[in-house]
């Protein structure tokens, strides 16, 4: 086989490679590889970067600021229209993360006469096969793109997928797939969708196809980061603010734990409940006018105080009046009948299950406040004590996770190890990243330090050796799309 490529590679070794891979599927050990695209008709190829939660992290459900890193490493997607309207999905390399490396949907099983069908149909559709569950993620573009732009999609599709984000890492590979697929998916069919818009749209496959209630952070980093610049986005609900550059003076890594981490996951979603439980309780205290409504919707508040974001509470504003007050925890069915529901669209509060509720309600007042110095200290002069607050303020970070309930072992062993080297290594800070309970911890040091010392140091007490990230990327709005003629032997 044989690829004109139209369009720039951007000189990314992983587009180059994975061009390569394209003209070798004819080899490939999946046999639905060999066969998934038709010569002579266009394909197109898309990618996104995972990306690296320097700071913000869960505070974005809750309206904080966040700082985020495309990383070097994404998810690439290659694309064909299949006039046979069906989803024909190939993920190479599959088979070691335990997934079927091929699934098959028809259209009709999400569209059936062209009518996409509701969001919890198509999530139950998906988790009726373990195997295939996966394909939520990819699939689940078109229909967003149906129920939410009314896309009437005449032709299927052929993707095949490979991703270089590793999975359960807590550095958004599902982002990364989802992002990608859309981007593939709106230039192969020409559909208008500008990039902050196409982050959104993502989110809805997750919350509301796959079914992991995830902040709008992972999908706005992949869609509409800059490589070697941290995104800075306040999330109420997505406000793009810009980039800003990381100074040279500094460098950013994520070291990975090897502690499995999922934001489908019990800790990280009790964590939201307790969150928007805790606000509720707030807006009650305030004197906010609230409407309820039909047992298990949101509840409705008219929130001109805080804007109906809990991050918008100040420090001094929780600590003097309510914050002693809060309860620690709180039963569910006490919760409910008391306050009727929360305001969150996307979790609902389980009656039998008891909720943290201060430390989550806390967790992203200080964290806003966190965040916005952050970012101030990184402009000039960047000094050494500023150098020193900025990981300060990370170590702060790391603290309120483990107070939530959303530390681990192994995060907690990195943290400490970057701590123990500290400046005279070239270290400043570290701390969880994304969904915490595991995953990735960012690190932020100066650029030539030795981030093997912290590796080696690690793997020495737990036995796991621990991939590092380092470097960027751009995200898929400033990668673009490819267009690859591809033709027969």
């Amino acid at each position: 086989m044989s690829l004109e490529v139209r369009g720039s590679t951007q000189g990314l070794p992983d587009v180059e490679s994975f061009l390569v891979d394209l003209t070798r599927l004819s080899e490939s050990p999946t046999a639905e590889a060999r066969t998934l695209f038709e010569a002579d008709s266009e394909i197109v190829l898309a990618r996104a970067p995972g990306r690296l939660d320097l700071m913000g992290g869960i505070a974005d459900y809750s309206g904080s600021l966040v700082l985020q890193w495309p990383l070097r490493e994404a998810t690439l997607v290659a694309l064909q229209r299949d006039p046979a309207r069906r989803i024909r999905m190939v993920s190479l390399g599959a088979e070691a993360n335990g997934r079927a490396p091929f699934v098959e949907i028809p259209l009709e099983a999400l569209a059936p006469g062209g009518v996409p069908v509701g969001y919890a149909e198509a999530r139950a559709f998906f988790r009726r096969d373990p195997g295939r569950a996966w394909a939520a993620y990819a699939a689940g573009a078109l229909l967003v793109l149906g129920r939410e732009l009314g896309v009437r999609f005449d032709d299927g599709v052929r993707l095949l997928i490979r991703s270089d984000v590793p999975e359960g890492k807590g550095v958004s590979s599902s982002a990364a797939l989802e992002v990608a697929v859309m981007q593939a998916v709106t230039a192969a069919f020409e559909i208008a969708v500008d990039p902050r818009e196409m982050a959104i749209l993502c989110q809805k496959v997750e919350n509301l196809i796959v079914g992991a209630p995830c902040g709008v952070i992972d999908q706005m980093t992949a869609a509409c980061g800059r490589a070697g610049e941290l995104l800075v986005l306040l999330c109420q609900p997505a406000e793009l603010l810009g980039t800003v550059a990381v100074p040279s003076e500094l460098a950013v890594w994520g070291i990975d734990s090897g502690v499995t981490h999922a934001v489908s996951g019990s800790d990280y979603g009790a964590v939201r409940v307790g969150a928007f439980m805790g606000a509720r309780i707030l807006a009650d205290w305030a004197g906010l006018p609230i409407t309820l409504g039909t047992p298990g919707e949101p509840v409705q508040i008219e929130d001109a105080r805080w804007n109906g974001h809990l991050a918008n509470v100040t420090p001094s504003e929780l600590e003097q009046s309510f914050v002693a007050r809060l309860p620690e925890a709180l039963r569910g069915s006490e919760f409910l009948a008391r306050y009727g529901g929360t305001a969150d669209a996307v979790t609902r509060v389980d009656p039998e299950r008891t909720y943290p509720v201060r430390k989550p309600t806390a967790h992203p007042v200080y964290e806003h406040f966190r965040v916005r110095a952050f970012a101030e200290l990184l402009g000039p002069p960047l000094t050494e004590r500023r150098r020193e607050l900025l990981g300060e303020l990370m170590y702060q970070s790391h603290a309120s996770y483990s107070a939530c309930g959303l530390g681990s072992e192994g995060t907690d062993l990195l943290v400490e190890l970057v701590r123990a080297a500290g400046p005279r290594r070239g270290f400043y800070g570290a701390k969880i990243t994304g969904g915490g309970s595991g995953g990735t911890v960012a690190v932020l040091g100066r650029p030539g330090a030795d981030v093997s010392l912290i590796a080696d140091a690690y793997a020495a007490r737990t036995g796991h050796r621990p991939q590092v990230f380092s470097g960027s990327s751009p995200g898929a709005a400033a990668f673009g799309h490819l267009r690859l003629a591809w033709s027969g032997e």
